[in-house]
């Protein structure tokens, strides 16, 4: 069964064809913070092999806090931010967590770039964190 969601008018739809994500991440990254209102966004990864979306969406490249080249994927109709995708790794992709169908499956396991948060940050103690940027998550076998 796909993992499934899409952006809040319904213009853009994805299907995921795996059991579980590879993981998810809360990021509080200056990029992250812009688009997420002034709060953190939640990024589920997956393979990239795996996700097939229907529908047009707009792509804004831009230069992360990591040093990255960034691919953030939004619907051109409602503006919904749907994917993420890092330049240096083609074969993951991360869908945000508030356009999954069952957010539950983005459950964050780690929350990174903390240094950025503000002082007023909601950040959960119980789970791990990092500072800024942690290695890359790997496909399963």
């Amino acid at each position: 069964m796909a993992i499934t969601g899409g952006c809040f008018c319904g213009a853009v739809r994805y299907a995921i064809e795996v059991e579980k994500p590879l993981g998810a991440r809360t990021c509080w990254c200056r990029f992250c913070q812009h688009i997420g209102a002034g709060s953190a966004t939640v990024n589920v990864a997956f393979p990239a092999d795996s996700v097939r979306i229907e529908g047009t969406l707009a792509d804004y490249a831009s230069k992360a806090d990591s040093g990255n080249i960034m691919f953030a994927r939004f619907c051109p109709v409602c503006g919904t931010h749907v994917t993420i995708q890092a330049a240096a790794r083609p074969h993951l992709l991360s869908v945000r967590a508030g356009t999954l169908d069952d957010p539950e499956i983005g459950r964050p396991a780690m929350t990174i770039w903390t240094a950025r948060a503000p002082s007023w940050a909601a950040i959960d103690p119980n789970i791990p964190q990092d500072p800024g940027q942690p290695p890359p998550l790997k496909r399963k076998t």
